[in-house]
């Protein structure tokens, strides 16, 4: 499948104007990394998918329509974003712990084991019963049957993923649950009568003043459409909680940050994050601590969704809705909020509640097994970037922007869910390219054309650009990253 004919498998499948196609083009072929699986088209598709909603969210507000191209070198580099991040000319940071990898089985299998947080590498070493190296959690992986250790390690709530074929995987009572979901769902969230907001502009609220124009009437809302914004942005106005971390929720908050939103990341002080990837993915974000296991920071969220449009998390499902912050409770608080969920293994079905990360999912599902059967590897194989995290963020963002434009036209309030593990089963579906895994591997030098710098309280960044050229609203960051925890919790801050 083509880029292009991806791209028109998304708009179709959020109900878009096929007429907004015509504004679009996506170059470039596979395989531009060295991968069976087509993700060329997976980015192009995906960034082309989001970058056309802001220009329909901007052909609402203006009634001007623009040229969107996406270039496929370019959307591949910023699927490798975090690889490429560099500071004050530095080497390239460490993303992985150096527990996490392949192990060997007593019964001939390969299991990995995503030991990236401190607790996760100690509740493995601690199931285990070994010593806290690589040599010893080898030797006790040997002394294990594959699925035996992968279902004990879930169990435990710990991460993991036996490597599995992708009849293996098909076989599963999770992929088969996942099988009945569509690759994304943006639904109206019904049965809460205080939610059903009336039509809402996008970037229009209640109690903003000035006047701004979306091509049918003057509405109040120059108060949220920062001083300094470049024109009339896609999404200037529009405030987004953003709930995440790691990758692809993160990507989902830049994404609609790089197009004007005021995007306010809120992080518990007590969770761990990978530092390279706060910076990677915070560019165009406020950051702010609050705790929801305390009364009062639970109060001050509430009251920050309650002035918010898009509440984004990434938890896995049913966590947050345990702190009374559930579509439901949201959109009785806030009518007119788009609610986005983004999970690993899909909201339904045995591994709901399964923790998971591209890698594993990757793993689990057979897009690791076919890659290491097709290159002839001696050990497992991933894709050469954490395709699954990126697609998801980006789908995410443009099922929040295909929302803010339903609300638009149909008011309501409204709920859109992804997960990696539904990309993964599309990407799966795109079918692969024989000796794809032969093509060239970018490094650094070979994009830095396509870099950009940015001076940060981390010192001078060297990051991706937005892959998405825009005729009339360039993409860009507002905001360099900051230090998590940097700003007071309030949008008027």
């Amino acid at each position: 499948m083509t880029a292009f004919r991806a791209l028109e498998h998304l708009w179709s499948l959020a109900g878009c104007p096929a007429t907004a196609l015509d504004d679009i083009r996506l170059t470039g072929d596979d395989p531009g990394l060295p991968s069976v699986y087509r993700v060329g088209a997976l980015a192009n598709a995906t960034i082309g998918a989001a970058a056309l909603a802001a220009a329909e969210c901007h052909r609402l507000r203006t009634g001007r329509r623009q040229r969107v191209e996406v270039e496929q070198r370019r959307a591949l580099a910023v699927f490798r974003s975090e690889r490429y991040l560099r500071i004050d000319d530095g080497a390239a940071p460490e993303l992985r712990d150096p527990l996490m990898g392949f192990y060997a089985t007593r019964d001939g299998r390969w299991i990995q084991l995503h030991t990236n947080f401190p607790h996760h590498r100690r509740g493995v070493v601690k199931l285990l019963g070994c010593a806290d190296d690589h040599a010893a959690v080898s030797a006790a992986i040997r002394e294990r049957d594959g699925a035996a250790l992968d279902q004990a390690l879930a169990d435990a709530g710990l991460c993991a993923a036996l490597i599995r074929s992708p009849n293996e995987w098909a076989a599963l009572e999770q992929a088969r649950a996942l099988a009945l979901l569509p690759l994304f769902e943006i639904e109206r969230i019904d049965g809460v009568a205080e939610g059903d907001a009336a039509p809402m502009p996008i970037g229009a609220h209640a109690g903003a003043s000035g006047e701004f124009n979306d091509g049918r009437a003057t509405f109040d809302v120059a108060s949220r459409v920062r001083p300094g914004s470049l024109g009339t942005r896609p999404l200037a106005g529009v405030r987004v909680l953003d709930l995440s971390r790691i990758i692809a929720g993160p990507v989902a908050g830049r994404t609609l940050a790089q197009h004007g939103a005021d995007v306010m990341l809120v992080n518990g002080p007590h969770l761990p994050n990978i530092a390279p990837l706060v910076i990677d993915n915070g560019r165009g974000k406020r950051s702010a601590f609050l705790d929801v296991r305390r009364a009062d920071e639970r109060a001050t969220l509430f009251a920050l969704a309650q002035e918010a449009d898009v509440f984004l998390q990434a938890y896995r499902p049913g966590a947050l809705a345990a702190h009374g912050f559930s579509p439901e409770a949201l959109a009785r608080a806030r009518p007119g909020i788009v609610y986005v969920s983004i999970c690993a293994y899909g909201p339904t079905g045995p591994w709901a509640q399964r923790r998971g990360f591209d890698s594993l999912v990757q793993s689990a599902s057979g897009i690791a097994w076919t890659e290491t059967e097709a290159a002839g590897a001696a050990s497992p194989k991933h894709l050469p970037c954490q395709a699954l995290d990126h697609a998801t963020g980006y789908l995410a963002a443009f099922g929040a922007m295909v929302a803010l434009m339903r609300r638009a036209a149909e008011g309501g309030s409204w709920h859109v869910r992804v997960s990696l593990a539904q990309t993964g089963r599309w990407l799966q579906s795109l079918g692969t390219i024989a000796d794809g895994w032969r093509a060239p591997d970018p490094g650094l030098d070979d994009v830095r054309d396509l870099m950009q710098t940015m001076e940060t309280p981390f010192g001078k960044v060297l990051a991706t650009a937005p892959a998405e050229c825009m005729s009339a609203t360039p993409p860009g960051f507002d905001r360099p990253p900051v230090p998590l925890g940097t700003d007071v919790a309030r949008w008027d801050a």
